[in-house]
């Protein structure tokens, strides 16, 4: 009689797991237009809750600060507000005084190397790949390579559609075996002819100009070791979490990064959309090839990794507002948090290693400005564990202090994200920066607190497929 073992999870990992699935449940099957009125609902609930109990808060307040340890508290919340304060100031000046590098001639424009590093992306690395030899930067002066890194799904029977519709104007290889995309990037930095280095992810479609616009700063600066691109979200009509996310990735670049540029540090040149100058990579490719983390080889943050060891040169690495990406990002909350939590990685990694070199001569000229936004990514890691532990207390303390503080604090928070974006972008839209700092602050705020304590694993996390999703990716090769 054949025996049957069965394994039964635990109750801790069934109850997360069950967590998780009814958040997932939810975003999948709401309504936008209901969640941007529960939303509003909650925010104008938790204002008002904030404003009718002010006098017991106020008893509160008193009563913390006869304590050492309650005035020391807020000592600490003064100063912390008032050092971030500080930055956005600073932050929004530099941006104020942003200018992005116009295209230079077809004359000028260097030769140049796109590399498309793809693993399990089936029809998009196609897209991708069409999208590139469409871009309107001079055919002779322009590589396309595009490197299938050992999927188990269709990809490499697209890149031979792309190839046979493209001929030589893409060059496509494969791994040997699924290796990393840092290991994919190697090879097409090693193949490539290129002056300039332009790498673009195999699920992201780029503009006509993107590719002129990336490539003309290294012709007009010659300080300039590498450029980071726009990226915007290609999918944010199909799910809620992409149409959440694209007034937040709009923020994140065009107003942050833009700052960064102003300096000549901006901190990460996206996986997306980044260029880089020949030189400045083969100065430091073994060092990024094989480098580590606590003894183990770095499979993870490839880009924040390359952007560091270029800015360690003394080169600038500057953002292009008006070069264009569009990528998509995880539609469902799993996905999500797993690309957070590599990301988070990939900072706390970084965070260090630029820590060994920034305050030192890195470069010539003000450095005093790079030092700035690394201590801000360090508060940001330092302050994650103890906000944890405030954040318990006051649940369990004075629960409703902590929700309606909470949502006026993400009130005012995304007022500044719906601000920026309705002026450059969409009035409708930038309402979802809402929606997206409450579904933040109430399922992601143990992103950064979990990344750190998990800093050395290197799982990719978000490429792997299902067989419900192997199989429709053969359904739609076979049509």
């Amino acid at each position: 009689m054949k025996q049957t073992t069965i394994i039964s999870e635990s109750p801790k990992t069934t109850s997360i797991n069950e967590y998780f699935n009814r958040i997932e449940k939810f975003i999948s099957s709401a309504s936008p237009s209901f969640i941007l009125a529960g939303t509003f609902i909650l925010l104008v609930g938790g204002a008002s809750l904030f404003y009718f109990l002010q006098p017991y808060f106020e008893a509160v307040h008193l009563e913390r600060m006869a304590t050492g340890w309650g005035m020391a508290l807020i000592i600490m919340g003064i100063s912390l507000l008032a050092i971030k304060i500080s930055f956005l100031i600073y932050i929004l000046t530099l941006y104020l005084r942003y200018r992005s590098i116009k295209s230079v001639s077809d004359a000028e424009l260097p030769l140049c190397t796109v590399i498309v590093p793809a693993y399990n992306e089936g029809q998009l690395v196609y897209k991708t790949l069409i999208s590139l030899a469409e871009s309107d930067y001079p055919e002779h002066k322009l590589q396309l390579i595009s490197i299938d890194d050992g999927s188990q799904d269709n990809t490499w029977e697209w890149m031979k559609k792309a190839k046979d519709e493209l001929g030589d104007r893409v060059a496509i290889y494969q791994q040997p075996k699924n290796m990393g995309k840092r290991h994919a990037l190697h090879r097409g930095f090693k193949i490539g002819t290129g002056d300039i280095f332009i790498t673009v992810d195999s699920d992201s479609i780029v503009l006509k100009d993107t590719l002129r616009i990336m490539a003309s700063p290294f012709v007009v600066n010659q300080e300039c070791g590498a450029v980071a691109g726009n990226v915007r979200v290609l999918n944010r009509d199909k799910a809620l979490i992409p149409r959440m996310l694209n007034v937040n990735f709009a923020f994140s670049f065009e107003f942050i990064r833009s700052a960064q540029s102003r300096l000549g540090s901006v901190l990460c040149t996206p996986g997306a959309l980044s260029a880089y100058r020949r030189e400045a990579v083969f100065n430091c490719l073994n060092d990024w090839i094989n480098q580590t983390f606590m003894g183990e080889v770095s499979k993870i943050g490839e880009d924040r990794a390359m952007t560091n060891m270029i800015l360690k040169q003394g080169y600038k690495v500057l953002f292009q507002r008006k070069a264009y990406v569009y990528t998509n990002i995880p539609e469902k909350y799993k996905n999500l948090y797993k690309m957070f939590i590599r990301w988070e990685r990939s900072n706390v990694r970084e965070n260090i290693a630029m820590s060994r070199f920034a305050f030192g001569n890195f470069r010539e000229g003000a450095k005093s400005g790079t030092r700035i936004l690394l201590m801000n990514q360090w508060l940001k890691m330092i302050m994650a564990y103890p906000a944890i532990l405030l954040m318990i207390f006051f649940v369990s303390t004075h629960p409703l202090l902590f929700l309606s503080s909470t949502l006026v604090g993400i009130m005012i928070f995304s007022s500044m994200h719906a601000f920026f974006y309705a002026k450059k972008h969409s009035m409708s839209e930038s309402f979802w920066a809402y929606p997206y700092s409450v579904f933040y602050a109430f399922t992601l705020f143990w992103i950064t607190p979990y990344a750190i304590a998990t800093a050395g694993k290197s799982g990719w996390l978000t490429r792997d497929l299902t067989k419900g999703q192997l199989k429709k990716q053969q359904l739609v090769a076979a049509s």
